[in-house]
């Protein structure tokens, strides 16, 4: 839950109005956020957001457009100005398998204070930690423009190739030094874990700015009071990630008045230029609004609720700002319509059906393995059940078993259905290396697989023990105490399975295929960047749960 602070008094610049604390926190209702307090002493201001699908509130200027739409001040999506593209990056092809993205621009023409850069490192911070997922998948980098010759060189090196003197240090360290020395390095240290070549941003005559997503040099990377124009670039794994960092940094740097100046991004096979401020499209209806809402709206009465929600809205089409990548879908545009029109002012109506309600013997089923499994000293995961092949089947050494894809996919990394869970749970332990051994970890969830054309959803359970002590044996005897503790009879039968150690693998039948046990191979657990041995098993609840029934019924 990120909560920023900021001068109330600056606040009321950005907006041109003077806001009471009661208005301040009405206000902030409209982008679901919180305010927490003020202190008249030092005329700061706190705001915690529950919701983390608008990052661009993260910042005053962010919660000042807000404002400013909410009230009427401003009509619409507000543009900041580009300049000419006078400045280029170039992005070397050995970044690719590392951290591939890279977006920037140049803020020029306002000196910056004390209060000033708290507010860049601010809004910096928050983003890489949460939207971010702690530098994992984006990272932001601020410098001073006047130290730095154009282009600027993305690459990766060798860990002991490069040396500068990072951020709050006066001696020169290599990538490998910084990473052990350095508090930074250590912190951020696992995002590197297993890569032979580390990223590195260098100006044109070989100065270093950053080791990103780590520190920055201590040259070019620290921002001091007086500085007129700045540098900022985004690093990432997520392409439409760094452009969404890139545009709100742009936009909270327009709202200082700074004039912008666009990157040209030079990768091996092809260009950009960022910040990236195109927007996308929605259509919506009359009859939409009115199913979802209630509501019977005129197309002059929604133009007008959309423009104060800060979309652009024309003939049924909104469209939507660059610094916002939580609009999917026509309903997440009619939300915002209904925030900015009041849900409070909209009528309830009286109950036309009445139930009662009750849990479905499945769920009283799945809530006793869950149970079962915490009791043996496993941690539950939630993962996505959004996923990507490359996950699902390259890292596992597997084929495809019949991928429910998305058609129109946002972003790569979820552009199909998970047909079964391991993958995903081992991907968080790839996450989660610095934590301590061993680590239990387990996940109940949905899947889907399609069968010849035929979409099949499957309730199922993973397990995984990753520790120095894990084999087969281990793994198995989880997975039969589980199934003797509901009941279930089953035999054993020896696999082979791609996925799993030859010889350390075996499914649970009884009539039909229940689950899956076995030692993950070394190949697979490379691929995830994994040195401890992992050992589990993935069951299929909806057979468990029909083998029970029938034996109820026989």
């Amino acid at each position: 839950m990120p909560t920023i602070t900021f001068s109330l008094s600056d606040l009321n610049r950005l907006v041109s109005r003077r806001l009471s604390t009661d208005e301040l926190a009405g206000l902030l209702e409209y982008g679901k956020g919180e305010f927490e307090g003020y202190d008249k002493d030092t005329d700061q201001a706190s705001v915690s957001f529950d919701d983390t699908n608008l990052p661009y509130l993260w910042s005053v200027e962010g919660i000042a457009r807000l404002i400013r739409h909410v009230l009427g001040l401003s009509k619409g999506i507000e543009k900041p100005g580009l300049e000419k593209a006078d400045y280029s990056l170039v992005v070397d092809p050995s970044v690719r398998n590392i951290r591939p993205f890279i977006a920037a621009f140049v803020a020029r023409g306002k000196r910056v204070d004390d209060y000033l850069i708290k507010q860049i490192i601010q809004l910096q911070e928050k983003l890489c930690e949460n939207y971010g997922r702690r530098r994992r998948k984006i990272a932001i980098g601020v410098y001073s423009f006047k130290n730095i010759s154009f282009p600027v060189h993305y690459r990766a090196t060798d860990p002991d190739e490069v040396s500068f003197i990072p951020l709050d240090f006066s001696d020169p360290l290599t990538q490998r030094q910084i990473l052990n020395k350095h508090p930074k390095g250590r912190e951020y240290a696992f995002i590197l874990e297993g890569l032979r070549k580390y990223p590195i941003l260098m100006d044109d005559k070989g100065a270093v700015l950053s080791f990103p997503p780590i520190i920055n040099s201590a040259i070019t990377g620290k921002i001091e009071e007086g500085e007129e124009d700045l540098f900022f670039e985004v690093t990432g794994i997520d392409l439409e990630a760094v452009n969404l960092a890139c545009n709100i940094f742009a936009y909270a740097l327009s709202e200082r008045g700074f004039t912008l100046s666009p990157v040209e991004i030079r990768y091996h096979d092809h260009g950009a230029l960022t910040p990236d401020l195109g927007c996308s499209t929605i259509k919506i209806s009359e009859g939409h609004i009115q199913r979802i809402l209630g509501l019977s709206l005129r197309e002059a009465e929604v133009k007008e609720l959309l423009e104060r929600a800060g979309y652009d809205f024309v003939e049924w089409t909104a469209t939507i700002p660059p610094y916002r990548a939580d609009i999917m879908h026509p309903c997440d545009v009619i939300e915002d319509l209904g925030i900015v029109y009041g849900y409070n002012r909209i009528s309830n109506k009286p109950l036309s059906s009445y139930g009662r309600g009750e849990l479905n013997p499945k769920t009283i089923f799945i809530d006793k393995l869950r149970e079962l499994v915490i009791g043996l000293g496993y941690q539950e995961l939630m993962s996505p059940v959004l996923s990507n092949k490359g996950l699902l089947y390259e890292k596992m050494l597997t084929s495809d078993q019949g991928t429910v894809e998305i058609e129109e996919f946002m972003s790569e990394t979820y552009s199909v259905v998970r047909s079964w869970i391991m993958p995903l749970l081992l991907d968080a332990l790839s996450k989660n290396k610095h934590v301590s051994y061993p680590q239990l970890v387990f996940e109940q969830g949905i899947t889907a697989v399609n069968e010849r054309g035929r979409i099949r959803e499957r309730e199922r359970l993973c397990c995984l023990n990753a520790s120095g002590e894990v084999n087969f044996t281990v793994a198995r005897q989880t997975a039969e105490y589980i199934l003797r503790s509901v009941g279930i009879r089953y035999a054993v039968e020896a696999c082979d399975d791609p996925s799993f150690t030859p010889g350390r693998c075996c499914r649970l039948v009884a009539g039909r295929p229940l689950a899956i046990i076995g030692e993950l191979k070394p190949d697979v657990l490379e691929k995830f960047g994994l040195e401890m041995p992992v050992a589990g098993f993935e069951m299929d609840v909806d057979q468990l749960h029909n083998r029970l029934k029938e034996k109820k019924q026989s």
